[in-house]
């Protein structure tokens, strides 16, 4: 028996301690995954979401990974995955009233972003 499954290079790219809640994160990485390059960076331009600005970075950076590591052209390449996971939480205190102390939590994200080559359709003709 004969594995023939094809191996494809992936690039990833990381953005670690993000300012910003993982869901928040999520919700727009959500939109994005499975789109390509191009269509992913215009949608992003539109959302009215500050989380946009840290994952077009990440984003960018993982295109110029593929670009120089694997010398992918970044026409082709689509978003394979993305996820956010929860990073730590910067804790903060807000003074109230009667010597009391209200916690703020500043929540923190890893992005990631793994784009792959989008596969290439070669029309096989049948000869009888």
């Amino acid at each position: 028996m004969t594995n023939t499954s094809e191996t494809t290079k992936t690039a990833i790219a990381h953005g670690n301690y993000v300012r910003g809640s993982a869901s928040k994160v999520r919700r727009v990485l959500d939109q994005i995954r499975g789109r390509s390059y191009r269509d992913a960076l215009i949608m992003l331009e539109f959302m009215p979401y500050r989380s946009t600005d840290p994952i077009t970075k990440v984003l960018r950076s993982a295109v110029a990974n593929a670009e120089h590591n694997y010398g992918m052209d970044p026409s082709t390449l689509i978003i394979s995955s993305a996820w956010a996971n929860n990073g730590p939480v910067m804790k903060r205190y807000r003074p109230r009233a009667q010597g009391r102390a209200f916690s703020i939590k500043k929540q923190t994200c890893h992005i990631s972003i793994s784009v792959e080559s989008a596969p290439t359709q070669i029309n096989a003709e049948v000869q009888n």
